[in-house]
């Protein structure tokens, strides 16, 4: 076992630990984009969930662990893709007032390009 500091994070176990978390939330995510889309309509549990997770993952990759990666460029920009393109078919069956609708669409696209952005960096590092 490597230990490269006195940190929570700075070590090979610790290291082990946090690909086990943020491997968890990449396979829940493409879990469920893998399944019937009407999983990821805004009032179903993975349609705010996934957000979740993104956000979570951009959270913990900012942090610079090890441990800490992020799914490819082409992998997150299809994420968004799909979520953004059931939110947009789907959203106004649940009759949301326009501001909310605007804000959460702008809410939702800042955080899918917040972890592009972070996988562009690291991806553009190896």
């Amino acid at each position: 076992m490597g230990t490269w500091g006195s940190g929570n994070f700075d070590s090979d176990t610790a290291a082990d630990h946090l690909l086990g978390i943020t491997g968890r939330l990449v396979s829940e995510i493409e879990e469920a984009m893998a399944d019937d889309p009407v999983v990821l309509e805004a009032d179903e549990y993975w349609g705010v969930a996934v957000p979740c997770n993104v956000e979570l993952l951009s959270l913990i990759a900012e942090q610079g662990y090890v441990g800490a990666g992020v799914p490819e460029v082409a992998v997150v920009e299809g994420w968004k893709k799909k979520f953004m393109d059931v939110w947009e078919r789907t959203i106004d069956d649940l009759e949301p007032k326009q501001e909310y609708k605007e804000d959460r669409r702008a809410e939702l696209i800042r955080t899918f390009d917040r972890l592009t952005a972070l996988a562009e960096r690291e991806h553009a590092a190896q």
